[in-house]
């Protein structure tokens, strides 16, 4: 068979069903990647709830409310919000000042960028300090 003849036997439709093979695989990948991410994610946001509920004496006695949502662990405070933040491996800390704002929503005051819950509590109680009771 010559080069002229296998280039013939190539459809349009074989290619293009082929191609929407390749990009279904792609996407799939790509979702399957980003739900992995998500789930390491939720389960380190878990982990860190899960360290800091195990302390609820500490909290109460420092007038901190824990919560959580999916990615987000928060201790709030009359006065200030701490919040940690998962994603994509890191883990963002963020400390906001309830006292001077008009809503409620807590303006951001200090932020900083983890990569463990570990280094996510220190900085925690870096925050707390900062706050001085």
């Amino acid at each position: 068979m010559s080069k002229d003849s296998q280039v013939r036997s190539v459809s349009l439709r074989q290619a293009f069903s082929d191609e929407l093979g390749r990009r279904e695989i792609e996407r799939r990948t790509r979702e399957d990647a980003e739900r992995a991410q998500q789930e390491a994610d939720n389960s380190r946001a878990m982990a860190l709830y899960d360290t800091l509920a195990a302390e609820g004496d500490f909290l109460r006695e420092k007038g901190l409310i824990l919560d959580h949502t999916r990615y987000a662990v928060t201790l709030d405070h009359e006065n200030f919000r701490l919040r940690v933040y998962f994603e994509d491996d890191k883990a963002s800390v963020t400390s906001a000042d309830k006292r001077n704002t008009a809503s409620l929503s807590a303006a951001p005051r200090k932020q900083d960028t983890v990569d463990s819950v570990e280094a996510a509590v220190e900085v925690l109680a870096q925050y707390l300090a900062d706050e001085s009771f």
